[in-house]
């Protein structure tokens, strides 16, 4: 599986390993969504820390996942995003919905 999803204390934390492509997309999009509409967590950070590639289905993951934590009244927040996936976050305008963060340590 290319998500590993933790609770902590009322957040939830889908660790994201691999590529995220037309074809693994669809499955972390189903995990972590089953995992919100079941636990309804008050935030969601999604670790990019372990992606090797990406194209715009991770655009499309990070979107959907900030429409549904919306719906819900929760928050996203989108974590450890690597150096050569940054560019083409900011050339999609993710970087004004204010969800990411550098680093956490």
């Amino acid at each position: 599986m290319a998500v590993k999803i933790s609770n902590y204390n009322n957040f939830a934390l889908a660790l994201i390993e691999g590529d995220i492509d037309h074809h693994t997309a669809k499955d972390i999009r189903e995990s972590i969504d089953y995992y919100i509409e079941k636990y309804t967590p008050k935030m969601l950070k999604m670790d990019f820390g372990q992606v090797k590639f990406m194209d715009s289905s991770g655009i499309g993951l990070i979107m959907g996942r900030f429409k549904l934590m919306n719906a819900l009244k929760g928050k996203l927040k989108v974590i450890n995003i690597p150096k050569n996936l940054e560019r083409m976050i900011k050339l999609s305008g993710l970087m004004s919905l204010g969800i990411f963060e550098k680093e956490e340590k």
